[in-house]
C-alpha cells in the first residue's frame, strides 16, 4: 500500500510537456515529467553522482539523460539504458483533479 502526497506547487495543468520538472513531495525531491497522457515520477537526482537531473533532456527515445555524465534512464521502469549499470528510483503516480499525487512505500 502506498501513501501518496501531493507534489507541491505544480498541477497537471502546469507541468509542461516533455520538460523535467523538480519538486517536493514530503521531505523528498522528485523529478516530473509529463509525456502524452503520462505523467513519470522518480528521483531528481541521478543514482550515480547526484547530478540534478531536471536539469537534464529527453533523448529520442523518451529517456531522460543525465547533464553530467550523459547517462540514460527509462522513466517507466528506472533502468539505465546507457549501460553502465545504475538504476533509477521511479514513483506510481496518481493525478486527481488537477493536483499531482506521488506514491510512497
Amino acid at each position: 500500500m502506498y501513501n501518496w502526497l501531493q507534489a507541491e506547487g505544480i498541477t497537471i495543468h502546469t507541468l509542461e510537456e516533455n520538460k523535467p520538472t523538480e519538486t517536493i513531495a514530503g521531505e523528498k525531491r522528485i523529478g516530473l515529467l509529463k509525456k502524452g497522457d503520462m505523467v513519470y515520477a522518480f528521483s531528481a537526482t541521478c543514482p550515480h553522482a547526484s547530478a540534478p537531473l531536471c536539469d537534464g533532456w529527453l533523448d529520442a527515445q523518451g529517456r531522460i539523460v543525465c547533464p553530467l555524465h550523459k547517462y540514460r534512464f527509462d522513466l517507466a521502469n528506472g533502468r539505465n539504458t546507457s549501460g553502465e549499470g545504475y538504476k533509477l528510483k521511479t514513483y506510481p503516480v496518481e493525478v486527481r483533479e488537477e493536483y499531482i499525487y506521488i506514491g510512497f512505500i
